[in-house]
């Protein structure tokens, strides 16, 4: 079993900048990705940035193109979403998920990741 653990989360105005924290614990493995989704109020889970084990591979959603970058540190089992230039339309939770099979053509599919986070809320101001 993995456990994730979000951070970072807050309110920030329109233009500036947060960064998330996402941890894990629990069983860890050598492969497959991580990555972050996010749900605003009434909408579905979309995704955001997902980033391979290695840290050598990443992606993103195109509203976020430009603005988020994903990165992670083995050492501390913690991946990171820096998140520039937000916008009021980036208000969500943000949820880390992880699986350890995933293939780098499912990334996007939230029904693909097995393990998942609680969340952390970010709230971004006009």
């Amino acid at each position: 079993q993995v456990q994730l653990v979000e951070s970072g989360g807050g309110l920030v105005q329109a233009g500036g900048s947060l960064r998330l924290s996402c941890t894990a614990s629990g069983r860890t493995f050598s492969s497959g990705y991580m990555g972050w989704f996010r749900q605003a109020l009434g909408k579905e889970r979309e995704f955001v940035a997902a980033i391979s084990r290695s840290g050598g591979n990443t992606a993103y959603a195109d509203s976020v193109k430009g603005r988020f970058t994903v990165s992670r540190d083995n050492a501390k089992i913690t991946v990171y979403l820096e998140m520039n230039s937000l916008k009021p339309e980036d208000t969500a939770v943000y949820y880390c998920a992880a699986d350890p099979w995933l293939a780098r053509g499912k990334v996007a599919d939230k029904d693909e990741y097995t393990f998942w986070g609680q969340g952390t809320q970010v709230t971004v101001s006009s």
